[in-house]
């Protein structure tokens, strides 16, 4: 038997080795971006991690550098990476159904979409803002439970589909409506580096892979190997600590603090928080576990004025009394001013009590009122997310 292999076009050069990936443990200027990723990778549950921010701020290459982290299949496989394409259809995400083999041998035969491909991996959305929502409702749905359903004509099927979800978004091409905002566990909003030796040491890094790939991935592949270790221990260590209530009572405040809808920020941050004690190798979750990860499951729900301390509104003061000369006493109110039933009174000297237009002539205009100081909302953006209406 002779075997025979497809020969590529003339002037294709066709890829036989995978290509090299930048390492995570060699990322540069992005603490709060680790910090994120690695949570979810401890514990996808979290319902993965927004990030938002301009072009070239090493969005991609670090949800790229995440799978290396993620502990192999049961198959001993490394974790795939899957990338949802902006044309794709619901049915290529979550898969069909052949009903073509079910009347014809009554067998149900499942055609996998990318959320089974995905499967104890990574599954990567760019420019999420620009997918339709029935696309992105679906795959937030699937992300959330680890089960995804697939019907079609009376049949379904149900397959498992645990994954690390990791979504990119350029805020100057589109936002996303707060109820799929809502459904992504964590958000990091990055921006700019302004400092140029952090930019330096960024540009550094990047030269030095691209034109060794090789030597670079063999300088930090100590740094890598230790990090996936850490990530696998702290997998293994997640059923093993609890919350208590001083934990539960702190993490409702954060949340209500927020004025969040529903209840979905207090289960991320206590997700969160046991994540990052899992990952720092702690036998216990606390209270400053939560405020380490609030900021990142808040920053995309919160709502509008809830991150400005309410100033209380100034006393109204009394009004100063006109300054009088000591030798000249006030003019008496001229009579024209009266109404003609005090008139009568006044020229007959049977009321001492002071008329309201004598006393405005001592206040000013009658019936006019102090001003009184009004409190303003200032309006700002919360960790680079636009704040949404309460």
């Amino acid at each position: 038997m002779t075997s025979h292999s497809v020969q590529p076009p003339p002037g294709v050069e066709v890829e036989t080795a995978p290509r090299a990936v930048f390492p995570f443990s060699a990322l540069v200027g992005q603490p709060l971006l680790q910090r994120a990723l690695l949570l979810v990778a401890i514990d996808p549950g979290i319902g993965g991690v927004l990030i938002s921010g301009p072009r070239g701020t090493a969005k991609s290459t670090a949800a790229r550098a995440l799978a290396a982290l993620v502990p192999p299949t049961p198959a001993a496989l490394p974790a795939p990476f899957i990338t949802l394409p902006l044309s794709a259809s619901v049915e290529q995400l979550v898969g069909t159904l052949n009903v073509e083999d079910v009347l014809r041998d009554g067998r149900l035969r499942l055609a996998p979409g990318l959320l089974a491909r995905a499967h104890h991996g990574v599954l990567y959305v760019d420019e999420v803002n620009l997918l339709p929502d029935a696309l992105v409702d679906a795959l937030l749905d699937v992300a959330a439970s680890g089960v995804n359903t697939v019907e079609r004509d009376g049949i379904s099927s149900r397959h498992a589909a645990r994954f690390v979800l990791v979504g990119t978004m350029n805020p100057e091409e589109g936002e996303l409506r707060p109820q799929l905002l809502d459904r992504f566990g964590l958000s990091v909003a990055l921006a700019n580096p302004t400092d140029a030796v952090l930019r330096m040491a960024i540009v550094r890094a990047r030269l030095g892979f691209d034109e060794q790939p090789g030597a670079w991935l063999e300088q930090h592949a100590g740094a890598q190997a230790r990090l996936v270790d850490v990530v696998a221990a702290a997998r293994a260590a997640l059923p093993r600590l609890a919350w208590s209530d001083a934990v539960l009572q702190h993490a409702a405040a954060c949340a209500l603090a927020a004025c969040v809808d529903g209840m979905r920020a207090d289960l991320v941050m206590l997700r969160a928080a046991r994540a990052l004690a899992a990952l720092e190798g702690r036998g216990e979750v606390t209270t400053q576990d939560v405020d380490a990860v609030a900021e990142l499951a808040l920053a995309h729900r919160r709502a509008e004025g809830s991150h400005v301390p309410s100033v209380p509104p100034a006393p109204p003061q009394p009004p100063a009394p006109p300054a009088q000369k000591a030798d000249k006493p006030p003019a008496a109110p001229a009579a024209a001013h009266r109404p003609p039933e005090h008139a009568s009174l006044s020229s007959s000297g049977s009321s001492d009590s002071p008329h309201p237009s004598d006393q405005g002539s001592a206040l000013g205009d009658w019936g006019a009122l102090p001003a009184r100081p009004e409190t303003t909302s200032a309006v700002s953006r919360v960790g680079g997310w636009p704040s949404k209406k309460a």
